[in-house]
């Protein structure tokens, strides 16, 4: 190798930071060519990946093949800086900052491919229908996650630097009572969402009513505040610590509407009508095939009349059908009520 220096007009004696210049150039050429060669596997990695493209793949092929596609230069340098570096003949100071560089580099791919890991561990558990209300779970998670993740990196990469990480850890423990007086509320919210993501006392879909007055359907649940749609249509914007606070109405998982009504008869009716009525509710509600009897008798002597109580469940959550239902009932009941002769009496008071 050196006669190969001598004959183009390089001399060995020549040294650059201490180091023979062929050895600096033996090591640039094999750091090049490791580049090179790992660079053009990659790029081949990448082509045949594209080719299963929207192909069902099982977890560990897809979980390999994304993997490979994240993979970024930074562990192409550090291996080709490794592979040249041997060529080298450092200082004591110049190999240990070689080495946290390629370090740094290593740890910088490895939080990268983390993450990748932690986001398609996540999309797999929400891609379950049992698991899609887990959403607000999984972005809590995949957040924190996130922090830990990018947080070990960054103190490896200052470790390697030379900095002090243990008396920075201690100096940022100290802060971090300050600052988590400081955001207590944000932290509260955060909590507050982790909570719900646990608890689940409503889901994205849900129509809740809140004990503070306001109505509306849940379209999202995020890391700071929920945020409802209301009937008019105005969005509202509530707090995650508030919502865990006060009762909440949740009317999306109703599987049954109950409905009960009362109506008054004159005073004037038969006796043998007024034993029949009951029979007549019932009749009414046989009527309409979505609607469930339960009960119906005579219960009270009202003011102007007797009253009769109906009681009886249209099953579903959808309120548009619940009041259908009622409607039809209602006018079945008027139907019977006037082929019988019964004669509804006035519900205010003389």
């Amino acid at each position: 190798m050196q006669n190969l220096f001598s004959s183009i007009g390089f001399t060995p004696d020549v040294t650059v930071f201490g180091t023979a210049l062929n050895d600096w150039i033996m090591a640039l050429v094999c750091g090049l060519f490791t580049f090179c060669m790992l660079l053009l596997i990659r790029r081949q990695i990448e082509q045949r990946t594209k080719k299963f493209a929207g192909a069902q793949l099982p977890n560990g092929v897809r979980f390999a093949l994304t993997l490979a596609r994240r993979t970024r230069l930074a562990p192409l340098l550090a291996a080709s800086l490794t592979v040249g570096s041997k060529y080298l003949d450092l200082s004591t100071r110049a190999e240990h900052f070689a080495n946290g560089i390629i370090i740094i580099l290593v740890a910088y791919q490895c939080g990268i491919w983390a993450s990748v890991s932690v986001r398609l561990y996540l999309e797999d558990s929400a891609a379950h229908p049992a698991n899609r209300s887990t959403q607000t779970l999984i972005t809590i998670v995949r957040f924190i996650a996130n922090i830990l993740i990018w947080s070990t990196v960054l103190l490896l990469a200052l470790d390697n630097l030379g900095i002090q990480v243990k008396a920075l850890l201690a100096g940022l423990g100290i802060s971090g009572i300050a600052v988590a007086l400081a955001v207590q509320s944000i932290l509260g919210d955060l909590l507050a969402s982790v909570s719900i993501a646990l608890d689940k006392p409503f889901e994205v879909g849900d129509a809740l009513t809140l004990d503070n007055g306001y109505t509306g359907t849940v379209e999202a649940i995020g890391i700071k505040s929920t945020r409802l749609r209301s009937v008019s249509g105005e969005q509202i914007v509530i707090a995650n610590a508030e919502l865990v606070k006060i009762r909440i109405r949740n009317y999306g998982r109703i599987d049954q509407r109950r409905s009960v009504h009362r109506f008054s008869v004159l005073y004037s009716t038969a006796p043998e009508l007024l034993e029949t009525a009951p029979s007549m509710l019932r009749t009414a509600v046989a009527t309409c095939g979505d609607a469930i009897f339960e009960r119906a008798h005579v219960v009270a002597n009202g003011v102007n009349g007797f009253e009769l109580e109906l009681a009886f469940v249209v099953v579903g959550a959808d309120y548009n059908k619940y009041l259908d239902v009622q409607q039809k009932v209602l006018v079945a009941v008027a139907a019977e009520f006037a082929q019988s002769g019964i004669v509804y009496a006035s519900t205010v008071p003389r």
